[in-house]
């Protein structure tokens, strides 16, 4: 790949390193900068030491050795993950993953955000890792909503509560909405919605509170829903559907969303 150097002469302008590796579905920013410690990103024949590197239209950029070609315009797929699979490329510890599911025909894709192992329902995917990034935000504002059945004697009150966030084990959520849609015998059915988000922690709140989680599913993201889509199934969003809605996920940005 050739040798290691801080920064190509050619790359004082530009985009980072980084953030084209992402923006061209290579990897995310983070996993880009751990790809240069390894070394195993180069531009123009130099091998980075270092992400604090721009690169242009014209910067020859190779991952192990392989061209990575310039970023396609951005792209959504909507996916019903089933449980038992892991939103992850590799799992150490052997255990099936989304990715290794999907069709042959799909460009590298990235999640945006993360469903659990028992965990189902709606996970966007998008060939472009600043998207991912950006759309992951809690400033983007959007709502992540979720159908929730538990087991257990719930109390409205604590539920109404939830508004406000809670601690657990020295962990602070924030706002949570969660309302009873019904309840039969020792079950009941929840929606449940927040714009964080920190792992497990619907399962978490909802456990302080004394109700086990028996089935979690996520119906929306932001804008996009769940909607009709069977288990395992995905399907592309129509990118003049992406277009406005990513038009009101910018910070500051006037709300356009519409029901998918």
């Amino acid at each position: 790949m050739g040798q290691p150097a801080e920064a190509p002469e050619a790359a004082t302008d530009g985009e980072r390193i980084a953030k084209r590796l992402a923006r061209a579905g290579i990897c995310s920013r983070r996993e880009a900068e751990r790809l240069i410690a390894e070394g195993r990103v180069a531009v123009d024949g130099a091998v980075l030491v270092t992400p604090a590197v721009k690169v242009d239209a014209h910067s020859l950029i190779t991952v192990d050795g392989k061209p990575v070609a310039a970023p396609e315009r951005s792209r959504m797929w909507r996916y019903y993950k089933p449980v038992g699979l892991v939103t992850t490329h590799r799992d150490p510890q052997g255990r099936p993953t989304v990715f290794a599911g999907l069709p042959p025909d799909l460009p590298r894709v990235i999640s945006i955000g993360r469903l659990d192992l028992s965990s189902e329902g709606l996970l966007l995917l998008t060939n472009d890792g600043e998207l991912a990034r950006r759309l992951e935000l809690p400033a983007t504002g959007w709502t992540r909503r979720y159908r929730v059945r538990v087991f257990g004697r719930v109390e409205a009150e604590d539920l109404t509560k939830l508004a406000a966030g809670i601690e657990v084990d020295g962990v602070r959520y924030g706002s949570i909405e969660a309302k009873l849609d019904r309840a039969q015998a020792s079950n009941a059915w929840l929606t449940v919605a927040l714009k964080e988000g920190k792992n497990r922690e619907i399962r978490r709140v909802l456990e302080h509170l004394g109700l086990k989680v028996n089935r979690l599913i996520r119906i929306a993201y932001g804008p996009f829903q769940l909607g009709q889509l069977a288990e395992g199934a995905i399907e592309e969003v129509p990118a003049r559907v992406l277009a406005d809605q990513l038009g009101a996920a910018k910070p500051g940005a006037p709300s356009k969303r519409k029901r998918k």
